[in-house]
C-alpha cells in the first residue's frame, strides 16, 4: 500500500492545497473530482464575453493562508475601494475607511448613517479584532453576530443602513445568527488589507493551484461512491487503491462519505447578472440596500473593479439576493430590475439579462454551535482525513488552511509523530 498514491476526493481549494502540500513533501496525490473542472463553488464562466463568477465572490487578500499559497501577482488582482455605498433614505451615502481614503473622511462623517458614537465604537472594534493573535480571537466565547452588535452599542440606524446589509452579504444569511467569531475574523480581514478580484475571475484561484499540481494528477468527471479500506469506490464500479484518503468535499458530501460527520444547515443565495452600457454609480464600490425593501441585498459593477469582466464598452452588473429564490429566472430577474429601477431610473430597463445563479448550498450556516470549536479535527479514522471550509471558517482562507492541516496530519501520522490536529 505504501506505493499507492494518496487519493484526495474533491478539487476545490481545500483538496488542491492538500495535494500540493503532500507532493511538496514527497507523497504522490491524485485528486478525484466529480465535476467537469476544478474549483468547487469557485468557478468562472464566459457568457457573451462577460466573466461570470458562480455567485458574487471576492478574495479577501488579508487571508494569511491565501497569501502563503497563492501568487497574487500572477492573478492580476484589482482592488475594491475600502468601505461601501448604501442606499438609505432615498439616496446613496458613502462610508469609507478614513485610514485608506482620508479625502472622503468628511463625507463619511456627514453621511447620516453613522452617529459619532458609532464611529468611536468602530475604532474600538478595530482595536478589539486586530490586537490579539488570530488564534486567540477565534477562541473567544461566541454568540450570534447581531447580539454582539447590541453589546457593542451600535445604533439601530447604523445596523440597518450599513452593518446589517454588509454582513448579510458576507455571511450569506439574512438573520445574522452566524457566530460572532466569524464576524470578528472577517472584520479583521477587511481592516487589514483590501478585497480584490482576479483578472480571470474567481475561478483563477483554483486554476492556479491545479496548474501548479499538474493536470495529470487530477481526474475530472469521477464521482466517489464510498471510501473503502485501502481506497475509494467510484459510481461506475471502479476502485482506486490509496495509501490514504482525504475527503475534501463540501460538508454534505463529506457527511455521506465519512460516517459521523455532522450535516449542516445551509445558506441560500442567488445572483442576477446583467450587461449594461455604463455603471450608474461609478467606481470600485459595493452598493448596499440599507432600506431593507426589495429582494436585492447588494449590487456591484465588477467591471468598475476589474475591466476584464466584460467586453470593451460593456459594464457587468451583479445583484445578490439572499433566499427568496422561488419562481423562474425571468421572474426573479424582473423583481431585481424593478427594485433597481427605483434606484437608477429607466436606464435599468435597457440592461440585458445574462444569467441567474441559484446556489442552494452556498456555505454552512455558521451558528455559534456549528463553529464550536472554531477549528475541527481533520482526522476521520486510520488512513482517512477530511478538509474543507466546514472544518473551520467557511471561507477561501479556511478552505486553504484546512487543506494544509489535513496534509500535515497525514504526514505526521505516516512519520509516527501524529501531532497535527
Amino acid at each position: 500500500m505504501s506505493a499507492a498514491p494518496v487519493v484526495v476526493v474533491g478539487a476545490g481549494l481545500a483538496g488542491l492545497a492538500c495535494a500540493l502540500r503532500l507532493e511538496r513533501h514527497g507523497r504522490r496525490a491524485v485528486v478525484i473530482e466529480a465535476g467537469d473542472d476544478v474549483g468547487g463553488i469557485l468557478r468562472t464562466d464566459i457568457v457573451e464575453g462577460h466573466r461570470l463568477d458562480r455567485g458574487f465572490q471576492v478574495l479577501q487578500t488579508a487571508y494569511p493562508e491565501a497569501r502563503a499559497v497563492l501568487d497574487y501577482g500572477a492573478l492580476g488582482l484589482r482592488r475594491f475601494a475600502s468601505g461601501a455605498f448604501t442606499r438609505f433614505g432615498g439616496r446613496f451615502r458613502g462610508l469609507h475607511d478614513p485610514r485608506r481614503h482620508p479625502a472622503r473622511a468628511l463625507a463619511t462623517a456627514t453621511s447620516g448613517v453613522a452617529t459619532p458614537g458609532d464611529v468611536l465604537r468602530l475604532l474600538a472594534l478595530l482595536r478589539r479584532v486586530t490586537r490579539p493573535e488570530l488564534e486567540t480571537l477565534m477562541q473567544r466565547p461566541a454568540r450570534d453576530t447581531r447580539s454582539l452588535w447590541g453589546e457593542l452599542g451600535f445604533s439601530d440606524r447604523f445596523v440597518q443602513a450599513f452593518l446589517g446589509p454588509f454582513y448579510r452579504g458576507v455571511l450569506l444569511e439574512p438573520e445574522l445568527v452566524s457566530s460572532s467569531r466569524v464576524f470578528e475574523f472577517t472584520f479583521r480581514m477587511f481592516a487589514t488589507a483590501p478585497v480584490a478580484l482576479p483578472r480571470a475571475g474567481i475561478g483563477a484561484l483554483a486554476q492556479q493551484l491545479a496548474d501548479r499540481l499538474g493536470r495529470d494528477e487530477i481526474r475530472l468527471g469521477a464521482r466517489v461512491a464510498s471510501v473503502e479500506e485501502g481506497g475509494v469506490a467510484l459510481d461506475d464500479g471502479e476502485t482506486l487503491e490509496a495509501s490514504a484518503v482525504v475527503v475534501a468535499t463540501d460538508a454534505e458530501t463529506a457527511a455521506r462519505l465519512v460516517p459521523g460527520l455532522p450535516r449542516p444547515a445551509w445558506t441560500t443565495v442567488g445572483c442576477v447578472y446583467f450587461s449594461a452600457d455604463r455603471a450608474p454609480l461609478a467606481g470600485p464600490h459595493l452598493i448596499l440596500n440599507g432600506e431593507g425593501a426589495g429582494p436585492v441585498n447588494q449590487v456591484c459593477f465588477p467591471t468598475e473593479v476589474q475591466p476584464s469582466y466584460a467586453p470593451a464598452g460593456r459594464t457587468l452588473v451583479s445583484a445578490t439576493v439572499l433566499g427568496g429564490l422561488e419562481g423562474d429566472d425571468e421572474v426573479l430577474a424582473g423583481s431585481v430590475r424593478e427594485q433597481l429601477r427605483g434606484w437608477w431610473g429607466a436606464e435599468v430597463d435597457g440592461w440585458r439579462l445574462l444569467r441567474v445563479d441559484r446556489i442552494a448550498h452556498a456555505t454552512p450556516l455558521q451558528t455559534p454551535e456549528w463553529l464550536e470549536p472554531a477549528t475541527r479535527s481533520v482526522r476521520a479514522g486510520p488512513g482517512r482525513y477530511v478538509c474543507g471550509g466546514h472544518r473551520e471558517t467557511s471561507s477561501i482562507g479556511g478552505a486553504l488552511r484546512s487543506g494544509r492541516r489535513a496534509a500535515e496530519a497525514l504526514l505526521a501520522d505516516a512519520s509516527g509523530e501524529g501531532s497535527a490536529r
